[in-house]
């Protein structure tokens, strides 16, 4: 994605890569073929009957009960949006955590930490959250929330309670994303301003946010998020861009939208993963072939959600510049190039040779450029 660095306008300047198939050239004169389907198939198929838990807020929240419990079947502004509105909307259940700029998992605050963890001196860092996500198919518009519950100690699947909840809409009235692709897979990339009253005036927030759909499990994908800090250079026209902070969800789709009323408890099949083995270097540098979808943002393409489209096939080569490693197979990049273009990049290891990535190009000239989309095979 791209985004000018310059300013904060309300669309601004993007350049999307990700969601394009790729795939590790051998060194040998033949190339392994690539595994992956394009075709995602048929809706999520039944998996049977879960275990469910009722949510108790813990303070008062507006959980906007006014949303409607299911999208209505009604024409789609296009096939693509369609499809990627029924893949996308659901109930997503999973465990998020926030890691350093280098790759080091935060521990949860103390103040919600149960005192029995305290005691058997358990570090906590991962937070058991909801994703409860409604995409209408008449007009490009979306709404989510991140919903954070507090840590239990053992399953106590009959209650919890939640922490905190961030809703974000895109499109509509309501709207608070500057720039929005999509794929008709359910992946996804989007840009948010974000308004952090601990910043200073000359500082701004924004988040990168890429979402992954495994291509071969429909009800399973990862949320990656960067968190960039900007600062004006006491109004000389400069500004120092820098990664404050990745955030990490892995999700599980468990049924319909039910706007977070209920959770899948302790039948959740995404495992806290904050402190388990990050991804080594090796499996991820060399040479890749890829396929690439690609948006246009900025002022000669003033729509703030658009399509990911097929675009081109290209080789490149991932090195360790940049790179940060994170558990579960999955990584980002954050660099600046000479020309002084700034990457957010988030990516997936599906397998030894296939990976789905993602890259955002944030622009300091303003100077509007390409999205892009791709998904990789490593």
């Amino acid at each position: 994605m791209a985004l000018r660095t310059s300013c904060f306008a309300e669309n601004p300047a993007l350049i999307f890569h990700g969601f394009s198939t790729c795939r590790v050239v051998d060194p040998t004169p033949s190339l392994r073929p690539s595994t992956l389907s394009v075709s995602l198939g048929n809706p999520r198929p039944s998996s049977g009957r879960r275990r469910i838990r009722r949510i108790t807020p813990a303070v008062s929240t507006n959980v906007d009960a006014d949303l409607p419990v299911q999208h209505a079947d009604v024409k789609a502004t296009s096939s693509g949006w369609r499809e990627f509105a029924r893949r996308v909307s659901g109930e997503w259940d999973g465990y998020g955590a926030d890691f350093s700029h280098d790759g080091k998992p935060i521990e949860l605050p103390e103040a919600v930490v149960p005192e029995a963890f305290k005691e058997w001196e358990v570090k906590v860092f991962d937070w058991q959250t909801q994703c409860p996500t409604l995409a209408e198919t008449e007009e490009p518009e979306l709404v989510y929330k991140v919903i954070k519950l507090l840590p239990t100690v053992g399953c106590e699947a009959d209650a919890a309670t939640r922490h905190s909840i961030d809703e974000r809409w895109v499109g509509g009235t309501n709207n608070s994303v500057s720039s929005f692709a999509y794929h008709h897979n359910g992946c996804y990339v989007a840009v948010w301003p974000i308004n952090d009253k601990r910043s200073a005036n000359t500082s701004k927030l924004l988040e990168l946010e890429h979402c992954l759909a495994d291509p071969g499990n429909q009800e399973s994908r990862v949320r990656i998020v960067l968190v960039v800090q900007m600062i004006e250079n006491d109004g000389k026209g400069s500004s120092m861009v820098k990664l404050r902070n990745v955030r990490v969800f892995r999700e599980q789709w468990y049924g319909p939208f039910r706007n977070g009323d209920q959770l899948g408890g302790c039948s959740i099949r995404e495992p806290a993963f904050a402190s388990t083995e990050a991804l080594q270097n090796e499996e991820l540098v060399g040479t890749w072939e890829s396929h690439e979808f690609a948006s246009r943002f900025g002022n000669n393409h003033p729509e703030h959600v658009k399509e990911l489209l097929d675009e081109t096939s290209r080789r490149l080569v991932r090195d360790e510049h940049g790179l940060v490693l994170l558990p579960k197979k999955l990584w980002c990049v954050y660099k600046e190039s000479e020309e002084g273009k700034i990457y957010g990049e988030a990516g997936w290891l599906l397998d030894h040779d296939r990976a789905l990535t993602s890259r955002c190009v944030l622009l300091r000239d303003g100077t509007v450029e390409a999205s892009k989309s791709t998904q990789s095979f490593h």
